[in-house]
């Protein structure tokens, strides 16, 4: 079993749940928008949206990896938007976790924050094309982790 640490410090663990994936096969960038995108929502509602987003009914804002991205009509608090399906199913499967996490600890489902959620790249995985005259081409995919915490709140605050 590897040996893992979190990005986040300082939970309280009698209120706080967290579930990570690691090193799933999205892009890095994508899932740090859908990230992005559910952080400081309610689980139940981060978990509609994603559905709506994995049935392209709801488009995910791209704030830092916009260029040559599509304006869309009906996207809010951003102009340039995506379908990152791949990205928001797996994302939607921690998310799964993380309820399930919190559930074995005895917190209230219903009064669940996402207070962190976080993608960045892991290792590469080095592939090569071969070509003419001998020259090979390289091409390189990047493994993902996922991790996300929630937070159980009072009920009567938060979105």
């Amino acid at each position: 079993m590897p040996n893992f640490k979190y990005s986040v410090i300082g939970l309280d663990p009698d209120s706080t749940a967290i579930a990570s994936a690691r090193e799933v096969h999205v892009s890095p960038k994508h899932a740090r928008e859908v990230c992005n995108a559910i952080k400081k929502m309610r689980l139940d509602k981060a978990k509609e949206y994603l559905e709506q987003v994995i049935q392209m009914k709801a488009l995910v804002p791209f704030r830092r990896y916009k260029k040559k991205q599509a304006h869309h009509r009906g996207i809010r608090k951003f102009y340039a938007g995506r379908y990152p399906v791949k990205a928001a199913r797996e994302v939607l499967k921690v998310l799964n976790n993380v309820e399930n996490n919190a559930e074995y600890k005895g917190l209230d489902l219903d009064n669940l924050v996402i207070i962190h959620a976080a993608a960045y790249g892991g290792r590469k995985i080095r592939k090569y094309i071969p070509r003419a005259f001998g020259r090979a081409t390289p091409y390189f995919d990047t493994l993902t982790h996922i991790e996300i915490a929630v937070a159980e709140i009072e009920s009567g605050k938060g979105e």
